[in-house]
């Protein structure tokens, strides 16, 4: 198979450059909504905001399913202190200290966006000493310096910024010359660029599916509901493309795809593992089984829900997830070539 992988990083980069935290989609939605319609792939979106395209297969009785979710980590103001600085709550889960000294962007709800830094409260060495190195990076040490003449609480509310405001993280995305994809956000960006990368594949190339096959690009995945609604009822099986999590303990890597086994939520169906394996095999793409303790994907919270159908998981390794994370091409690339024969 030849995949275009000029296609798949450049869509890429865009979509991470997009903001997307979870609560806040519709821009990136629309962008994806616009890939679908360049390859003349017919999409929907749901009530809830997600995104729905199917490609007509040789059996319209069953469907399949491809989950991506594009919402991603993130914050919104909790509070405005005396000194004008924002005190941040989490949308999603990550370590406070992940985000220390890291840009962001304060959007509020007439559209204005400020920039701003996140630090501690005691930031400076030579200010505070020894403190700025053990202070506890937790939610009442973290804030937002804005990038703006503000001295007290009411000076950030003159600007128009309130609580409730969306703050997204700079991605920081880079892409090496060795391949090496760095930046937030690929969970699960990385995940929408592989199924953009399937439909292209198989558009281009005129092939019909097996089944109906319907890409849904979720939205509140991050926060644990994502796909827990609108999934197409004819779906028989339901797999989400979503990150691999390598590190100690772990098989993943950052050049496999993997097929994940088990997570938090329990196993994944394993009639529809074992096929997956199989399919790797006579392909020859590198992949891996594995494992993950402490995460959900788009499929177990379809279970959850109540949908009925087989479920799996699969997705490239993403080092330092919900952190800086990083990952490579290849991991991609055999991630969209697991998906295409799967679905064909």
């Amino acid at each position: 198979m030849n995949i275009n992988m000029n296609y798949v990083n450049d869509i890429l980069v865009k979509i991470l450059k997009t903001p997307s935290p979870s609560g806040d989609t519709k821009e990136v939605i629309k962008l994806v909504k616009n890939e679908f319609k360049a390859l003349n792939i017919q999409s929907k979106e749901t009530y809830k905001g997600a995104l729905i395209a199917t490609i007509k297969g040789k059996n319209d009785k069953r469907e399949r399913t491809l989950s991506a979710h594009v919402d991603t980590l993130g914050a919104m103001v909790k509070d405005i202190n005396d000194k004008g600085r924002l005190k941040l709550t989490q949308i999603g889960g990550y370590v406070w200290n992940s985000i220390e000294g890291e840009h962001c962007v304060i959007k509020t709800l007439d559209n204005k966006k400020y920039t701003g830094t996140i630090l501690t409260n005691k930031a400076s060495s030579h200010v505070h000493g020894e403190k700025a190195s053990t202070v506890d990076r937790k939610k009442s040490t973290m804030e937002v310096r804005i990038d703006e003449k503000v001295n007290s609480k009411e000076d950030v509310i003159n600007l128009g910024i309130n609580v409730g405001d969306f703050v997204t993280f700079d991605p920081r995305t880079t892409v090496t010359e060795s391949g090496f994809v760095k930046s937030r956000h690929l969970d699960d960006k990385a995940g929408v660029a592989s199924i953009l990368g399937i439909a292209k594949y198989i558009i281009e190339n005129n092939i019909i599916p097996e089944y109906t096959t319907n890409f849904f690009i979720s939205n509140y995945e991050e926060v644990g509901h994502g796909s827990s609604a609108s999934i197409p009822e004819k779906t028989s099986e339901f797999i989400a493309i979503d990150m691999a999590a390598p590190g100690e303990g772990q098989t993943s890597d950052e050049f496999s795809v993997t097929i994940c086994a088990k997570d938090s939520s329990g196993p994944y169906d394993l009639e529809l593992r074992n096929r997956l394996i199989k399919i790797a095999k006579e392909n020859k793409i590198n992949y891996q089984i594995d494992i993950y303790p402490y995460y959900g994907s788009d499929a177990s919270a379809a279970l959850r829900a109540g949908w009925e159908f087989k479920h799996g998981l699969i997705g490239p390794g993403v080092d330092a997830s919900h952190a800086h994370e990083r990952t490579h091409l290849e991991a991609i690339e055999n991630t969209i070539k697991l998906g295409i024969k799967y679905l064909i």
